[in-house]
């Protein structure tokens, strides 16, 4: 063996020589999580990845390590800071010491973290979250919905066990006002990396039932605000944004929005806000009856009094209107009579001539007329001659003239 070989071991203290010399100082390295895992002992062990924003191939990596006195700080800091898990997938700006173990090899060191940074790249993906359900024309389409006048059937997507959960039921059951909600709890996983399947299970188990509720109200109480990243995914925005039902959430976080918040109907505070919300649009439909109550009082007040008043002018008028028609009945009257004995009169002077011609006519076809003319009725036993084959010889014949009769006898 050449005197000039190296041992690894050699070789190894050579390079962590090397590197402390090139490389004494502290610096500020983005890169994105992987592999993220906590050791009994405290400590947190994980690694650092770099890809290629143009094909997202991996282009660097490196092992990294927290001590457990520095993790115990770093991480509440950072996931009280961010609302973000310290996981696996964010990118985060960590302040590491290179270090090299002749056994263990190139590792980084982090002894600080910069939570600014990993915020910036939360909201950099909320807006691009938002922006493609804004391309896809879905944004807002959960916002245009109307939550109905009467809210009482409720589906509510909540852990079972969750504090906020048991708030927004007793704030439902004992509002003061005492009216009925009919509520069905969809159980969910509220927190973890469960969050969006959990969620989307409840709503398609909704979604076959949507004709039996009036909203849909997402609520979730006393986790660490660190486990809120499960809201800000696509897939459950997109779900929310285009659910049939208006969607109401009180997650329980007083920080900026999440991206379930930003599609949702209506974002409140705190489940106990989510009840109060329905209870005040109950408080709203019952105003409304209220006020429609009054103005149909008012209403009918107002009418009976028109009517009233129109009564009393009625009656007031009757008097009056009773001698304008007996004076109309008796002009009436007088101007029948009037025309009843003009009508008499004309008729009986009509009947009158009528008469009179009649008797005219009468007297010049009267017998005694015709006699005096010289004309002569001739009788045989009562009965007038009209025809010579009425009588025979030796038939007594009387024939009246104008002064008197003459008897004859037939030949």
């Amino acid at each position: 063996m050449s005197q000039s070989a190296l041992t690894l071991f050699e070789l190894n203290s050579l390079v962590r020589r090397s590197i402390t010399q090139c490389l004494p100082d502290e610096y500020w390295v983005q890169a994105e999580l992987c592999d993220v895992r906590t050791h009994t002992s405290g400590h947190c062990y994980l690694e650092f990845l770099q890809k290629d924003p143009r094909n997202n191939a991996m282009i660097a990596k490196a092992r990294g390590t927290i001590w457990a006195n520095t993790f115990r700080l770093l991480r509440p800091y950072f996931e009280q800071t961010t609302g973000q898990a310290f996981v696996s997938g964010i990118k985060v700006l960590v302040k590491v010491k290179v270090d090299f173990h002749e056994l263990y090899g190139y590792n980084l060191i982090v002894i600080d973290v910069d939570p600014t940074y990993t915020l910036g790249d939360i909201a950099q993906r909320r807006r691009e979250i938002l922006q493609q359900l804004e391309e896809e024309g879905v944004l807002t389409l959960n916002k245009e919905l109307e939550i109905p006048l009467l809210p009482q059937r409720i589906a509510i997507i909540s852990s079972p066990t969750a504090a906020g959960y048991g708030d927004f039921s007793d704030q439902l059951v004992n509002n003061p006002r005492g009216y009925y909600f009919c509520s069905e709890l969809f159980p969910a996983i509220m927190q973890g990396i469960m969050v969006e399947e959990s969620i989307l299970n409840a709503l398609e188990r909704i979604m076959r039932r949507s004709n039996e509720f009036d909203v849909v109200v997402i609520i979730r109480g006393g986790g660490a605000t660190s486990d809120l990243s499960g809201f800000d995914t696509y897939l459950l925005a997109a779900a929310c944004a285009q659910f049939p039902l208006p969607i109401i959430t009180g997650i329980g976080h007083e920080r900026d929005d999440t991206v379930l918040d930003a599609v949702a109907h209506t974002r409140v505070k705190t489940p106990t806000a989510a009840a109060e919300l329905l209870i005040t649009r109950m408080d709203e439909a019952a105003y409304s009856l209220q006020e429609l109550k009054r103005r149909l009082q008012e209403g009918i007040i107002s009418r009976l009094d028109q009517e009233r008043n129109l009564i009393t002018q009625l009656k007031n008028r009757i008097p009056s209107l009773i001698v304008r028609k007996l004076t109309e009945a008796r002009y009436h009257l007088i101007t029948l009579e009037k025309s009843m004995k003009q009508t008499v009169i004309y008729t009986l002077t009509k009947r009158k001539h009528q008469l009179q011609l009649l008797q005219q006519q009468i007297e010049s076809a009267s017998p005694e007329r015709l006699l005096k003319r010289g004309y002569s009725i001739t009788v045989k036993e009562g009965k007038v001659i009209t025809d010579v084959t009425q009588v025979k010889s030796g038939d007594l014949l009387i024939t009246k003239v104008s002064n008197g009769e003459i008897t004859s006898k037939v030949n």
